[in-house]
């Protein structure tokens, strides 16, 4: 046995725990993005390591609001012609980005068995993690269901607007009745004060409560702020250029929620779990289709 396939057996043997969190919403053009890597950017500041993947997999733009420029990204794994490890790049404060493809059709409509093949590469990731960040599409397509569910936690974005309060019912209801979900965090984004966050909230929780059996808590709320916009401009995160400003401290909050979370002591807990849950998904998906 060669020492890679020592070591490869010592990380499945003697697996760490990690929080793979999901973060999503019903509607597109929230901030969904920008919640993913400013949160991912946060935790980086004092965790052992943070891996963010971009499984928007047809409109990617993570590296677009980050201004890096990937020579490879996802497309050229599931085309064979890169390995996973290969495609990754640093990020601010070292953060692990998986970038994915922009504009790429193919990208947006693979197969289920394709996506089984994507996710089977995680397993020869080496990092030591203690997060994994997936920034999922919008809605409630078999890529964004899929990720999600496999994810130990599922964070569900949304504006105080009625298009996204229905469309974010809507996805916790398909991954709820659908996929056994039971435990969802929502985070109100660009609130103009700390009320109309918790209001958002008390709309969404009368209705899941009414007619959903799962658990949904409140993770806070990310303000209306101009840094915001500029840092955008800037391509870098809000908390790295203006750490001080109100979106600033708000990320850095939520950081500090979200590392609040209990780690599981089960098997739950490990990458490789999150692996094959995906596994299992797509095997279902392809038997059915098939």
């Amino acid at each position: 046995m060669d020492m890679d396939q020592a070591a490869g057996l010592k990380r499945m043997n003697d697996p760490k725990p990690v929080k793979v969190i999901a973060v999503t919403s019903g509607k597109g053009g929230v901030g969904k993005t920008h919640i993913s890597v400013n949160l991912a950017t946060v935790l980086a500041q004092t965790a052992r390591g943070v891996m963010l993947l971009d499984a928007d997999l047809g409109l990617a733009n993570v590296d677009v609001l980050l201004g890096l420029a990937p020579r490879l990204n996802l497309a050229h794994v599931i085309e064979g012609q890169a390995t996973l490890e290969e495609v990754l790049v640093e990020g601010p404060n070292g953060v692990l980005i998986i970038p994915a493809s922009s504009g790429t059709q193919r990208m947006a409509e693979l197969a289920p068995v394709e996506h089984v093949g994507l996710i089977h590469c995680f397993s020869e990731l080496s990092h030591e993690l203690d997060y994994l960040i997936v920034d999922t599409a919008a809605g409630i397509s078999d890529s964004v269901t899929s990720f999600a569910r496999a994810a130990r936690e599922v964070l569900v974005v949304a504006c105080d607007e009625p298009s996204s309060i229905t469309d974010a019912y809507a996805l916790i209801k398909v991954l709820n009745r659908d996929h056994g979900v039971q435990r969802f965090h929502l985070l109100a984004n660009r609130v103009r004060s700390v009320r109309e966050g918790q209001e958002l909230f008390n709309k969404l929780s009368k209705v899941t409560t009414r007619f959903l059996d799962l658990t949904l808590d409140y993770t806070g709320a990310i303000p209306e702020d101009d840094a915001l916009r500029k840092a955008a401009q800037r391509q870098q995160p809000v908390t790295c250029v203006y750490p001080s400003s109100p979106s600033g401290r708000a990320f850095l909050d939520l950081a500090r929620r979200v590392a609040r979370w209990p780690l599981p002591n089960t098997a739950e807990g490990r990458l490789e779990f999150f692996v094959e849950r995906l596994v299992a998904y797509g095997t279902n998906r392809q038997g059915a289709i098939g």
